[in-house]
C-alpha cells in the first residue's frame, strides 16, 4: 500500500518537474509567456525565484522516492 502511494507521488513530481522545466526561461518567454503565465506574479524576478525553489522541492522529492523505491527499503 505504502510501496503504491510513494509510487504515485514519485510519477507526480517526475511531471511536474517536465512542466516547471518547460516553463523555465532562460533568455525568452519560453513556454511561461503562453497564457500570460508571467501575469501571475507581481514581478518577473519573484516568479524566476518560485519556479526555481519549486524545481527544487520536486527534485528533491523525485530524487528521494528514486533512491528509496529503487533500493527496495520498502516491503513490498
Amino acid at each position: 500500500m505504502l510501496n503504491n502511494v510513494l509510487q504515485g507521488i514519485w510519477g507526480l513530481s517526475a511531471i511536474g518537474l517536465i512542466v516547471l522545466v518547460l516553463l523555465h526561461s532562460p533568455k525568452g518567454d519560453g513556454l511561461g509567456g503562453i497564457g500570460g503565465q508571467a501575469q501571475l506574479f507581481t514581478s518577473a524576478k519573484s516568479a524566476e525565484t518560485t519556479l526555481n525553489r519549486t524545481t527544487w522541492v520536486l527534485t528533491a522529492i523525485f530524487m528521494g522516492l528514486t533512491v528509496i523505491l529503487s533500493a527496495g527499503w520498502l516491503a513490498s
